[in-house]
């Protein structure tokens, strides 16, 4: 967790050849994260390692606001990928980037987009820890970096202090999940509807999922999923949402995993405790109450839903988002 909350800062380092999507990323998620009354709650910072201009992997150079300097004060430090950071040999690592990590604070987290993990594995921080790295590239890691835990499958991973995203938007994914980790469901819901993003794709779920175009778009359970959201809180069985999507069981599912990565039951299980949290933020509902409207049954259920997603009881999660909203 973050110790300081009011005001959090993010910086984020711009290696030459950084990409600039990933480079934007952490300013539009966590510069949109505000709290009661519009007030911001995280100062986001970029830098190079001298305060100049920086070339990126496209035709353009982008001026930054800081040095490295900007690190002695960082709580996050986010790396996004740049131009060889996934090369064979660890001999293309910056010189400065040694120096640069050592400026941060103890207990600072550092957050990794895509192939930007090799530049933390190429320094040993990943070793013995699980990491991810765009799917592509994984084979390549597994092979320079046995040490690390290499798990290709999913979109994000957080073992603490360092956590590591895959390709691309799976940045945006992370970034979100650090809002909420951070500041609860409410806040991260309101930054991915501003940012018109899906408000929570989990870390486990798959990197690569295939999604062929449907031929109309009833074919799509687009409409069925949207339908479920407002249904949470009673028993959905599969036979159901099959029949509201007008799909065999069979044709549903497969086409429900190529759309979302999931399985159904799974898929609902994450809507239903992503919902129980957020009751728990923003109402003074029995715990009984929270896990009714969330489809979770008892308190007792969701005791454990919760326990197995983020490790603590419904009533501690409830604290400690007020005593957040307190201060």
């Amino acid at each position: 967790m973050c110790k300081d909350l009011a005001m959090h800062r993010v910086v984020v380092l711009a290696v030459d050849g950084v990409y600039p999507f990933e480079l934007g990323i952490p300013a539009r998620i966590f510069g949109t994260a505000v709290g009661p009354g519009g007030t911001p709650l995280y100062d986001v910072r970029t830098c190079s390692f001298d305060g100049a201009p920086v070339p990126t992997n496209a035709d353009y150079l982008i001026s930054v606001s800081d040095d490295s300097s900007a690190l002695d004060e960082a709580d996050t430090l986010v790396i996004p990928p740049f131009t060889g950071c996934d090369g064979a040999e660890t001999d293309w690592l910056p010189p400065q980037l040694p120096d640069a990590l050592a400026r941060l604070r103890s207990g600072a987290r550092i957050v990794s987009f895509c192939t930007a993990a090799f530049a933390l594995a190429g320094l040993g921080l990943l070793d013995d820890r699980q990491a991810t790295t765009h799917w592509a590239q994984a084979d390549r890691f597994r092979a320079l970096f046995p040490r690390v835990r290499m798990d290709a499958d999913v979109l994000f991973v957080d073992d603490d202090r360092i956590l590591t995203a895959a390709g691309s938007a799976a940045g945006i994914d992370l970034c979100l999940h650090l809002v909420r980790r951070d500041h609860g469901s409410a806040v991260a819901n309101r930054v991915a509807r501003l940012c018109i993003v899906p408000p929570w794709r989990d870390g486990g779920q798959a990197q690569f999922i295939d999604r062929p175009i449907p031929e109309t778009a009833a074919e799509s359970t687009a409409d069925t999923r949207a339908w479920a959201l407002t249904h949470l809180d009673r028993p959905l069985a599969l036979t159901e949402l099959a029949e509201h999507a007008r799909m065999s069981v069979r044709t549903f599912c497969r086409r429900f995993r190529a759309e979302t990565g999931l399985p159904p039951g799974r898929w609902l299980t994450r809507q239903r405790i992503d919902l129980a949290r957020h009751l728990l933020e923003v109402t003074d509902f029995p715990i009984d109450r929270v896990a009714a409207e969330a489809g979770l049954g008892t308190a007792a259920s969701l005791r454990q839903h919760l326990a197995t997603t983020i490790g603590v009881s419904p009533t501690t999660y409830r604290q400690t988002f007020r005593a957040r909203a307190a201060r």
